[in-house]
């Protein structure tokens, strides 16, 4: 990795979450909102809070003492292949490593778990662009389409292979 992220956001707690708090709720019912303001129907492939309640999901959230900052989510495809959803992080708190301790989180996560492949989809605009930057700069790589998703000229696809560790 690149860089200490959880240092950049001072003492950031990532814990799997039950979706069951208010926080967490608001925070990805803002985030999918935002999707779906952003892209159009056929294009946004953001998961509501019902979808992420799906036993092949499993979400974290990331908090500092009660403040939530962001959450990211794991979607098994296969034993060996896993998509990242609902990457987030709460207003006013970009730019200060949230998502980058949040994916590190996902990627260590894959790697326990056995993944040999982690995946994501993200819009093409540019109002994905920092997401886009992110992902790169984490070792991911632009692939096709994976999955279910068909090409898209509002989407990007990416993949990073994970070594066993």
């Amino acid at each position: 990795m690149t860089d200490n992220p959880i240092g950049a956001v001072g003492r950031l707690r990532v814990v799997a979450d039950d979706l069951s708090g208010a926080a967490i709720a608001a925070l990805l019912a803002a985030h999918h909102a935002e999707m779906a303001d952003t892209s159009p129907a056929e294009s946004m492939h953001a998961l509501d809070l019902t979808a992420l309640r799906d036993p092949a999901v499993t979400v974290w959230s990331a908090w500092t003492g009660d403040d939530l900052l962001g959450c990211g989510a794991l979607k098994e495809l296969d034993a060996e292949h896993a998509e990242i959803k609902s990457m987030r992080t709460a207003d006013g708190h970009t730019g200060r490593g949230v998502a980058a301790a949040v994916l590190a989180h996902l990627v260590a996560v894959g790697r326990e778990r056995g993944y040999r492949r982690l995946s994501l989809e993200t819009g093409a605009e540019d109002f994905f662009a920092p997401a886009r930057r992110l992902y790169l700069r984490h070792g991911f790589t632009e692939c096709g389409p994976f999955g279910d998703y068909s090409a898209d000229p509002l989407s990007r696809f990416f993949t990073l292979r994970l070594v066993p560790g």
